[in-house]
Protein backbone atom coordinates (compact mmCIF):
# COMPACT_ATOMS: atom_id res chain seq x y z
CA UNK A 1 0.00 0.00 0.00
CA UNK A 2 0.97 3.58 -0.48
CA UNK A 3 2.10 5.22 2.02
CA UNK A 4 0.43 8.82 2.94
CA UNK A 5 2.39 11.58 3.22
CA UNK A 6 2.47 15.04 4.45
CA UNK A 7 4.64 17.49 3.09
CA UNK A 8 6.60 20.52 5.31
CA UNK A 9 7.63 23.23 3.40
CA UNK A 10 10.92 24.32 5.46
CA UNK A 11 11.04 23.89 9.45
CA UNK A 12 11.37 26.00 12.97
CA UNK A 13 13.21 25.65 15.67
CA UNK A 14 10.26 25.72 17.79
CA UNK A 15 7.05 24.00 15.78
CA UNK A 16 8.98 22.32 13.55
CA UNK A 17 9.52 19.00 15.64
CA UNK A 18 5.91 19.14 16.75
CA UNK A 19 4.79 19.37 13.54
CA UNK A 20 6.54 16.51 12.63
CA UNK A 21 5.89 14.51 15.47
CA UNK A 22 2.12 15.07 15.12
CA UNK A 23 2.12 13.84 11.52
CA UNK A 24 4.15 10.78 12.73
CA UNK A 25 1.32 10.19 15.03
CA UNK A 26 -1.55 10.59 12.53
CA UNK A 27 0.68 7.50 10.50
CA UNK A 28 1.66 10.44 8.19
CA UNK A 29 5.18 10.06 6.30
CA UNK A 30 7.01 13.15 7.43
CA UNK A 31 8.75 14.82 4.01
CA UNK A 32 10.32 18.26 4.89
CA UNK A 33 11.49 20.20 1.60
CA UNK A 34 14.34 22.81 2.75
CA UNK A 35 16.60 24.48 1.03
CA UNK A 36 19.55 23.81 3.85
CA UNK A 37 17.90 20.89 5.80
CA UNK A 38 21.02 20.51 8.04
CA UNK A 39 19.72 23.50 9.60
CA UNK A 40 17.14 21.11 11.34
CA UNK A 41 18.91 18.87 13.52
CA UNK A 42 15.44 16.88 14.56
CA UNK A 43 15.21 15.58 10.67
CA UNK A 44 17.59 12.98 11.74
CA UNK A 45 14.33 10.89 13.64
CA UNK A 46 13.22 8.08 12.57
CA UNK A 47 10.46 8.18 10.08
CA UNK A 48 11.25 11.38 8.77
CA UNK A 49 12.42 12.16 5.30
CA UNK A 50 14.79 15.29 4.68
CA UNK A 51 15.18 16.38 0.46
CA UNK A 52 17.58 19.47 -0.05
CA UNK A 53 15.67 21.59 -2.77
CA UNK A 54 15.64 25.41 -3.88
CA UNK A 55 12.32 26.55 -1.64
CA UNK A 56 11.90 29.81 -3.10
CA UNK A 57 11.37 28.66 -6.47
CA UNK A 58 7.48 27.15 -6.95
CA UNK A 59 8.26 25.61 -10.47
CA UNK A 60 11.00 23.72 -8.68
CA UNK A 61 8.90 22.82 -6.23
CA UNK A 62 5.99 21.71 -8.03
CA UNK A 63 9.00 19.24 -10.37
CA UNK A 64 9.57 18.02 -6.79
CA UNK A 65 6.19 17.38 -5.23
CA UNK A 66 5.06 15.54 -8.53
CA UNK A 67 8.17 13.39 -8.33
CA UNK A 68 7.05 12.46 -4.15
CA UNK A 69 3.33 11.87 -5.97
CA UNK A 70 4.86 8.90 -7.90
CA UNK A 71 6.02 7.46 -4.86
CA UNK A 72 3.54 8.34 -2.04
CA UNK A 73 -0.39 9.37 -1.51
CA UNK A 74 0.41 12.77 -1.12
CA UNK A 75 -2.12 13.74 1.50
CA UNK A 76 -1.51 17.77 2.05
CA UNK A 77 0.61 20.41 2.29
CA UNK A 78 2.14 22.75 4.70
CA UNK A 79 4.52 24.96 6.05
CA UNK A 80 5.92 25.65 9.76
CA UNK A 81 5.84 29.64 9.51
CA UNK A 82 4.48 31.99 7.07
CA UNK A 83 7.72 32.59 5.26
CA UNK A 84 6.18 30.17 2.66
CA UNK A 85 2.82 29.92 3.33
CA UNK A 86 1.95 31.96 0.27
CA UNK A 87 3.97 29.07 -1.67
CA UNK A 88 2.43 26.37 0.19
CA UNK A 89 -0.92 27.79 -0.91
CA UNK A 90 -0.20 27.74 -4.60
CA UNK A 91 1.26 24.23 -4.42
CA UNK A 92 -2.31 22.75 -2.63
CA UNK A 93 -4.00 24.72 -5.68
CA UNK A 94 -1.59 23.12 -8.21
CA UNK A 95 -2.18 19.79 -6.78
CA UNK A 96 -5.90 19.88 -5.93
CA UNK A 97 -5.53 19.65 -2.13
CA UNK A 98 -7.03 21.83 0.91
CA UNK A 99 -4.47 24.58 1.74
CA UNK A 100 -4.93 28.88 2.30
CA UNK A 101 -6.01 31.18 -0.12
CA UNK A 102 -2.12 32.35 -1.15
CA UNK A 103 -3.33 35.86 -2.57
CA UNK A 104 -4.90 36.19 1.04
CA UNK A 105 -1.56 35.23 3.02
CA UNK A 106 0.59 37.18 0.61
CA UNK A 107 -1.29 40.54 1.25
CA UNK A 108 -1.31 39.78 5.29
CA UNK A 109 2.44 39.23 4.90
CA UNK A 110 3.17 42.59 3.67
CA UNK A 111 2.43 45.08 6.82
CA UNK A 112 1.83 48.22 4.88
CA UNK A 113 -1.02 46.04 2.36
CA UNK A 114 -2.43 44.39 6.19
CA UNK A 115 -2.73 47.78 7.62
CA UNK A 116 -4.10 49.04 4.48
CA UNK A 117 -6.81 46.60 4.14
CA UNK A 118 -7.80 46.34 8.21
CA UNK A 119 -7.77 50.48 7.71
CA UNK A 120 -10.67 50.25 4.95
CA UNK A 121 -12.71 47.46 6.95
CA UNK A 122 -12.54 50.16 9.99
CA UNK A 123 -10.84 48.09 12.07
CA UNK A 124 -8.39 50.29 14.63
CA UNK A 125 -5.49 50.31 13.97
CA UNK A 126 -2.39 52.49 15.33
CA UNK A 127 -1.55 55.19 12.74
CA UNK A 128 0.91 54.39 10.12
CA UNK A 129 3.19 55.67 7.09
CA UNK A 130 5.53 53.73 4.67
CA UNK A 131 8.84 55.43 3.80
CA UNK A 132 11.85 54.29 2.14
CA UNK A 133 14.44 56.06 3.53
CA UNK A 134 15.94 58.05 6.50
CA UNK A 135 14.42 61.18 4.83
CA UNK A 136 10.85 60.36 4.85
CA UNK A 137 11.50 58.26 8.34
CA UNK A 138 12.27 61.26 10.26
CA UNK A 139 9.18 63.13 8.54
CA UNK A 140 6.35 59.96 9.44
CA UNK A 141 7.29 60.39 13.31
CA UNK A 142 6.90 64.23 12.78
CA UNK A 143 3.38 63.52 11.57
CA UNK A 144 2.69 60.39 13.88
CA UNK A 145 4.45 61.99 17.03
CA UNK A 146 7.19 60.42 19.30
CA UNK A 147 6.73 57.72 20.31
CA UNK A 148 7.57 55.30 17.29
CA UNK A 149 7.86 51.87 16.33
CA UNK A 150 10.20 51.85 13.60
CA UNK A 151 10.41 48.04 11.40
CA UNK A 152 10.46 46.90 8.23
CA UNK A 153 7.43 46.51 6.42
CA UNK A 154 8.13 42.47 5.62
CA UNK A 155 9.67 40.11 8.40
CA UNK A 156 9.07 37.72 10.96
CA UNK A 157 10.50 37.10 14.42
CA UNK A 158 10.27 40.95 15.98
CA UNK A 159 13.80 41.38 13.45
CA UNK A 160 14.15 45.05 13.00
CA UNK A 161 11.42 46.09 15.41
CA UNK A 162 12.37 49.41 17.46
CA UNK A 163 10.18 51.81 19.90
CA UNK A 164 12.02 54.53 19.32
CA UNK A 165 11.54 57.75 21.46
CA UNK A 166 13.97 60.57 19.83
CA UNK A 167 15.43 61.71 17.39
CA UNK A 168 18.37 60.60 17.80
CA UNK A 169 17.26 56.93 18.16
CA UNK A 170 15.18 57.38 15.13
CA UNK A 171 17.84 57.96 13.41
CA UNK A 172 20.43 55.28 14.77
CA UNK A 173 17.80 52.58 13.87
CA UNK A 174 17.02 54.29 10.62
CA UNK A 175 20.98 53.68 10.11
CA UNK A 176 21.12 50.10 11.11
CA UNK A 177 17.59 49.06 9.07
CA UNK A 178 19.31 51.00 5.94
CA UNK A 179 22.68 50.54 6.22
CA UNK A 180 23.35 46.79 5.76
CA UNK A 181 23.04 45.59 8.67
CA UNK A 182 19.64 44.42 8.49
CA UNK A 183 19.05 41.23 6.23
CA UNK A 184 15.63 41.95 4.46
CA UNK A 185 13.32 39.54 3.16
CA UNK A 186 12.05 42.17 0.03
CA UNK A 187 13.17 45.86 -0.97
CA UNK A 188 13.83 47.88 1.75
CA UNK A 189 10.48 49.32 3.12
CA UNK A 190 10.20 50.61 6.16
CA UNK A 191 6.44 51.43 8.35
CA UNK A 192 6.89 53.70 10.97
CA UNK A 193 3.95 53.40 13.45
CA UNK A 194 2.19 54.71 16.52
CA UNK A 195 3.21 53.13 19.92
CA UNK A 196 -0.19 52.18 21.16
CA UNK A 197 0.38 51.76 24.72
CA UNK A 198 -1.29 49.31 26.85
CA UNK A 199 -1.09 45.14 27.86
CA UNK A 200 -0.54 42.98 24.39
CA UNK A 201 -3.47 40.21 23.95
CA UNK A 202 -2.48 37.21 21.59
CA UNK A 203 -5.92 35.51 19.88
CA UNK A 204 -5.61 32.02 18.53
CA UNK A 205 -7.66 31.14 15.75
CA UNK A 206 -8.62 28.27 13.84
CA UNK A 207 -10.35 28.97 11.22
CA UNK A 208 -13.21 30.87 12.34
CA UNK A 209 -13.28 29.99 16.09
CA UNK A 210 -11.73 31.94 18.89
CA UNK A 211 -9.77 28.99 20.37
CA UNK A 212 -7.91 31.20 23.59
CA UNK A 213 -6.69 34.66 24.49
CA UNK A 214 -3.10 34.74 26.20
CA UNK A 215 -1.33 37.93 27.01
CA UNK A 216 2.17 38.77 26.79
CA UNK A 217 4.67 40.58 28.76
CA UNK A 218 7.79 42.12 27.67
CA UNK A 219 11.56 42.42 28.48
CA UNK A 220 12.14 46.46 28.84
CA UNK A 221 12.40 48.55 25.76
CA UNK A 222 13.25 49.55 22.98
CA UNK A 223 12.91 46.00 21.78
CA UNK A 224 9.44 43.61 21.57
CA UNK A 225 10.41 40.78 23.18
CA UNK A 226 8.31 38.10 25.14
CA UNK A 227 9.62 37.70 28.16
CA UNK A 228 6.38 35.97 29.83
CA UNK A 229 3.08 34.46 28.06
CA UNK A 230 0.21 33.30 29.78
CA UNK A 231 -3.10 31.77 28.48
CA UNK A 232 -5.92 32.08 29.10
CA UNK A 233 -5.36 36.30 29.53
CA UNK A 234 -7.54 37.66 32.89
CA UNK A 235 -10.28 39.45 30.93
CA UNK A 236 -13.92 40.25 31.68
CA UNK A 237 -16.73 38.62 29.54
CA UNK A 238 -17.07 42.07 27.76
CA UNK A 239 -13.45 42.21 26.90
CA UNK A 240 -13.23 38.78 25.79
CA UNK A 241 -15.98 39.30 23.59
CA UNK A 242 -14.75 42.72 22.35
CA UNK A 243 -10.87 40.69 20.96
CA UNK A 244 -12.62 38.29 20.22
CA UNK A 245 -15.01 40.61 17.63
CA UNK A 246 -12.03 42.60 16.39
CA UNK A 247 -10.42 39.38 15.66
CA UNK A 248 -12.51 38.25 13.57
CA UNK A 249 -13.47 41.54 11.72
CA UNK A 250 -9.51 40.96 11.00
CA UNK A 251 -9.82 37.65 9.56
CA UNK A 252 -12.82 39.40 7.45
CA UNK A 253 -11.22 42.42 6.36
CA UNK A 254 -7.97 40.14 4.87
CA UNK A 255 -9.89 36.79 3.35
CA UNK A 256 -8.38 34.88 5.98
CA UNK A 257 -10.75 32.30 6.24
CA UNK A 258 -8.87 28.79 6.01
CA UNK A 259 -6.87 27.68 8.49
CA UNK A 260 -4.86 29.03 11.72
CA UNK A 261 -4.48 32.67 12.70
CA UNK A 262 -2.65 33.94 15.30
CA UNK A 263 -3.78 37.95 15.77
CA UNK A 264 -2.21 40.19 18.34
CA UNK A 265 -3.97 43.40 20.10
CA UNK A 266 -3.12 45.88 22.26
CA UNK A 267 -6.14 47.42 24.84
CA UNK A 268 -5.25 50.94 24.56
CA UNK A 269 -7.56 53.92 26.35
CA UNK A 270 -9.57 53.82 23.32
CA UNK A 271 -10.08 50.32 23.25
CA UNK A 272 -8.54 47.10 21.20
CA UNK A 273 -6.20 47.98 18.71
CA UNK A 274 -4.94 46.04 16.53
CA UNK A 275 -1.05 45.49 16.16
CA UNK A 276 -0.71 42.60 13.56
CA UNK A 277 -2.08 39.67 11.95
CA UNK A 278 -0.11 36.26 11.27
CA UNK A 279 -1.46 34.22 8.99
CA UNK A 280 -0.29 30.89 10.69
CA UNK A 281 -0.16 30.09 14.60
CA UNK A 282 1.95 31.62 16.98
CA UNK A 283 5.10 30.40 17.16
CA UNK A 284 7.12 29.31 20.29
CA UNK A 285 5.40 27.46 22.87
CA UNK A 286 2.09 28.99 21.82
CA UNK A 287 0.59 25.62 20.96
CA UNK A 288 2.02 23.71 23.58
CA UNK A 289 0.35 26.07 26.43
CA UNK A 290 -3.08 26.12 24.39
CA UNK A 291 -3.28 22.27 24.94
CA UNK A 292 -2.10 22.46 28.25
CA UNK A 293 -4.62 25.31 28.90
CA UNK A 294 -7.89 24.22 27.15
CA UNK A 295 -7.18 20.42 25.89
CA UNK A 296 -6.73 21.35 21.94
CA UNK A 297 -3.72 20.61 19.80
CA UNK A 298 -3.79 23.27 17.53
CA UNK A 299 -0.67 21.48 15.45
CA UNK A 300 -2.74 18.09 15.36
CA UNK A 301 -6.06 19.85 14.24
CA UNK A 302 -4.10 22.24 11.37
CA UNK A 303 -2.58 18.96 9.63
CA UNK A 304 -5.88 17.64 10.08
CA UNK A 305 -7.61 20.20 8.20
CA UNK A 306 -4.38 19.95 5.65
CA UNK A 307 -5.09 16.47 5.09
CA UNK A 308 -8.70 16.93 4.54
CA UNK A 309 -9.93 15.51 8.12
CA UNK A 310 -12.81 16.44 9.98
CA UNK A 311 -11.33 19.17 13.33
CA UNK A 312 -12.14 18.31 16.82
CA UNK A 313 -11.87 21.58 18.37
CA UNK A 314 -13.48 20.59 21.91
CA UNK A 315 -12.51 22.16 25.13
CA UNK A 316 -11.48 19.35 27.59
CA UNK A 317 -11.02 21.47 30.75
CA UNK A 318 -10.07 24.99 31.52
CA UNK A 319 -6.41 25.57 33.41
CA UNK A 320 -3.68 28.35 33.21
CA UNK A 321 -0.42 27.58 31.44
CA UNK A 322 2.63 30.30 30.85
CA UNK A 323 6.22 30.37 29.41
CA UNK A 324 8.93 32.52 30.83
CA UNK A 325 11.88 32.74 27.83
CA UNK A 326 14.97 32.70 29.69
CA UNK A 327 16.74 35.96 28.07
CA UNK A 328 20.62 37.11 28.47
CA UNK A 329 21.31 40.14 29.29
CA UNK A 330 24.70 41.16 27.51
CA UNK A 331 27.06 39.51 25.03
CA UNK A 332 29.57 37.09 25.55
CA UNK A 333 30.11 33.52 25.66
CA UNK A 334 27.86 31.04 27.75
CA UNK A 335 30.17 29.91 30.05
CA UNK A 336 27.91 27.61 32.13
CA UNK A 337 23.93 27.47 32.42
CA UNK A 338 22.14 25.52 34.79
CA UNK A 339 19.42 24.56 37.18
CA UNK A 340 17.12 23.02 34.76
CA UNK A 341 16.75 19.46 36.68
CA UNK A 342 15.80 21.76 39.98
CA UNK A 343 13.11 23.68 38.12
CA UNK A 344 11.72 20.56 36.30
CA UNK A 345 11.10 19.04 39.69
CA UNK A 346 9.11 21.76 41.26
CA UNK A 347 5.23 20.98 41.14
CA UNK A 348 3.39 21.92 38.30
CA UNK A 349 6.37 22.65 35.93
CA UNK A 350 5.78 20.90 32.39
CA UNK A 351 9.29 21.19 30.65
CA UNK A 352 12.14 23.19 31.13
CA UNK A 353 14.01 23.60 28.01
CA UNK A 354 17.39 25.13 27.32
CA UNK A 355 18.45 26.07 23.58
CA UNK A 356 21.93 26.68 23.79
CA UNK A 357 25.05 24.75 25.31
CA UNK A 358 28.32 26.25 26.93
CA UNK A 359 31.21 27.60 24.97
CA UNK A 360 27.95 29.68 22.59
CA UNK A 361 28.61 33.18 21.35
CA UNK A 362 25.47 35.20 22.82
CA UNK A 363 24.79 38.38 20.67
CA UNK A 364 22.00 40.40 21.68
CA UNK A 365 19.92 41.23 18.54
CA UNK A 366 16.51 42.26 20.34
CA UNK A 367 14.66 39.75 18.85
CA UNK A 368 13.43 36.09 18.95
CA UNK A 369 17.05 34.96 18.21
CA UNK A 370 17.72 36.23 21.85
CA UNK A 371 16.10 33.53 23.85
CA UNK A 372 18.16 30.32 25.38
CA UNK A 373 15.77 28.77 26.79
CA UNK A 374 12.14 28.63 28.46
CA UNK A 375 10.14 27.04 31.39
CA UNK A 376 6.77 25.98 31.16
CA UNK A 377 4.21 25.80 33.56
CA UNK A 378 0.39 25.05 33.91
CA UNK A 379 -2.20 24.45 37.32
CA UNK A 380 -5.55 25.15 37.63
CA UNK A 381 -5.35 29.02 38.63
CA UNK A 382 -3.64 32.22 37.16
CA UNK A 383 -2.00 33.08 40.24
CA UNK A 384 -1.00 29.36 40.84
CA UNK A 385 0.68 29.16 37.68
CA UNK A 386 2.49 32.49 38.11
CA UNK A 387 3.78 31.36 41.56
CA UNK A 388 5.23 27.86 39.79
CA UNK A 389 6.68 29.59 37.28
CA UNK A 390 8.65 32.18 39.02
CA UNK A 391 9.39 29.57 41.60
CA UNK A 392 10.79 27.36 38.70
CA UNK A 393 12.71 30.36 37.04
CA UNK A 394 14.39 31.38 40.29
CA UNK A 395 16.26 28.23 40.43
CA UNK A 396 18.28 28.74 36.86
CA UNK A 397 20.95 30.20 36.51
CA UNK A 398 24.15 31.26 34.05
CA UNK A 399 26.91 32.58 33.32
CA UNK A 400 28.45 34.96 30.43
CA UNK A 401 31.90 36.43 30.01
CA UNK A 402 32.53 39.14 27.20
CA UNK A 403 34.18 39.12 24.45
CA UNK A 404 38.04 39.10 24.42
CA UNK A 405 37.96 41.86 21.79
CA UNK A 406 35.14 44.31 20.22
CA UNK A 407 36.85 42.62 16.43
CA UNK A 408 35.23 38.74 17.99
CA UNK A 409 31.40 40.55 18.38
CA UNK A 410 31.53 42.23 14.78
CA UNK A 411 32.81 39.19 13.21
CA UNK A 412 29.67 37.36 15.01
CA UNK A 413 27.22 40.06 14.13
CA UNK A 414 28.48 40.71 10.38
CA UNK A 415 25.72 40.10 8.06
Amino acid sequence: MTKRALILLEGSRYNGPLYVHAALQLGLHAIVLSADPAQYGYLGAEGIEAIRVDTANLETLIRECSRLHAAYDIAGITSVGDSFYATVGKLCRHFDLPGPNPTSIERCCDKFTQRQLLAEAGVPIPAYRLVKDARDVEGAAAEIGLPVIVKPAVGTGSRGVRLCGTLEELADHTTYLLGGKHIWQSLPRILVEEFAQGPLYTVEIMGNEVIGIGTNDFGPPPYFISRECIIPAPLTDDEHVSIADVSMSCLRALGLCWGPTGVEIRWTKHGPVVIEVNPRLHGGTTSQRVQLACGVDLITEHIKLVIGEELDLRRRHSHTAAVRYLIPDRDGTLEWIGGDSEAAAVPGVVEVKFYVQPETPIIINGDLRDYIGHVIAASPSFAETETILQRAADLIDWSITPFSTPGEQERLVAP
